[in-house]
């Protein structure tokens, strides 16, 4: 199928064509035409599949100009709402449709100034939102679309009773609700029922990791953790390389002993404790090339997209199995190729069966080539030497 067939308006497709978009994901394939039919969707699949533009592409295609909120979209960060406020200002440059974005860490009185102004499409944080609905600056009685992105993370932030407001806030009486989670656990299943009307599913490969990625976990001591992630860094062959790690505290000490090695000029951390304007010149400097290695905490794990990763770090084992596919897909997304490596400690052998419980399979266990290893019993398992990662191509086109 192509994108003309989808039934999108000629301005979104001329977007779609300045974008380098060739054929629809699967997801786009499935929900775009059900979007168009004005149907509630819910929509699961794995990261990197093209889900934004499943839901963005659609909604411009059914929007006319106002200068009122038809439609809105919530976001559990203020990264991924930049980002998509940023997607959606690309598909609508062909369109006479305005775009508002929400969220906290910077000043009300411009994101005020542009609801006043009027905008079609809001783009928003939970508690930025019902901030400027108490100011008085958001309406919400012409909202059409309601999409809830990310619905699981923003449970785990504990947004939920928050976004049970919004959605009371948004008329009910011919509202179309989108609904986006990577996993759906008993409390979500009941929140969908209420706030969806007899919705289309698709599910695009959950819980699987993209056969473009080549993953394994590299078993060390404890006290060796720290000299083992400098030496895959210092021998991987990296493009771009996030890191990832549990903690605040953790990134930042990662971030400092990546510095003193010498990678001083490469390295920059992301997590909440960094102001918004920080970490969204982190973000950039590193989507720019600025950086080469970003250690974040998960605030960097779901939805952002970035391209030219081809390598991923986890420091530690994810605590959630679901954490563990959403921080490697940022590598090899896009039929393009990438690595991920994740280095597991006696402590964390649980999290790693965790891991291979969910993915239903088991993951391989490597050795470093020529690294000085002391003693584990998780060197026992057989873990071949390090086999040379595979660099993605620059400038790969995703969709």
């Amino acid at each position: 199928m192509t994108f003309e067939e989808l039934g999108l308006s000629e301005a979104v497709l001329q977007a779609v064509k300045d974008c380098g978009y060739e054929t629809p994901t699967p997801i786009q394939e499935q929900a775009i035409p059900r979007v168009l039919e004005g149907r509630d969707v819910i929509g699961a699949s794995q990261t990197g599949t093209g889900k934004s533009a499943a839901f963005a592409l659609p909604i411009l295609t059914k929007l006319q100009h106002t200068g009122k909120p038809q439609a809105l979209i919530l976001e559990p960060t203020r990264e991924l709402a930049d980002q998509l406020a940023e997607a959606f200002r690309t598909y609508a440059a062909h369109t006479n449709i305005t775009i508002g974005l929400l969220y906290g860490g910077v000043g009300y009185s411009q994101q005020a100034d542009a609801l006043k102004k009027g905008v079609d499409i809001v783009v928003a944080t939970p508690g930025r939102l019902v901030d400027h609905f108490y100011r008085g600056n958001m309406k919400f009685k012409e909202i059409k679309t309601l999409v809830l992105d990310e619905v699981d993370r923003m449970t785990d932030m504990g947004f939920l009773p928050i976004v049970r407001k919004i959605v009371n806030l948004c008329p009910w009486e011919g509202r179309q609700t989108l609904f986006f989670s990577a996993t759906m656990p008993q409390v979500l299943q009941g929140f969908a029922k209420w706030c969806l009307t007899n919705p289309y599913e698709v599910a695009i490969a959950r819980g699987e990791v993209a056969d473009t990625i080549s993953h394994a976990f590299y078993p060390v001591g404890l006290d060796q953790r720290d000299e083992l992630l400098l030496a895959l860094v210092k021998q991987t062959p990296f493009q771009n390389l996030m890191i990832f790690t549990r903690t605040r505290k953790e990134a930042d000490m990662v971030t400092n002993m990546l510095a003193q090695a010498g990678w001083g000029r490469d390295v920059i951390a992301m997590h909440s404790d960094i102001p918004q304007k920080e970490r969204m010149a982190a973000l950039r400097g590193f989507k720019e090339e600025k950086y080469r290695i970003l250690v974040a905490t998960d605030v960097a794990a779901r939805g952002i997209d970035i391209s030219g990763v081809t390598h991923v770090i986890n420091y530690r084992v994810p605590e959630n199995p679901e954490d563990y596919v959403h921080r490697i897909g940022r590598t090899g997304r896009a039929e393009t190729q990438g690595d991920a490596f994740t280095l597991l400690t006696a402590d964390e052998v649980d999290f790693a069966k965790s891991v291979e419980i969910f993915l239903n399979q088991k993951v391989e266990r490597r050795r470093l080539e020529n690294f000085p290893y002391a003693y584990t019993a998780l060197l026992d398992e057989d873990a071949p030497p390090l086999r040379k990662p595979r660099p993605a191509p620059k400038n790969g086109r995703r969709r």
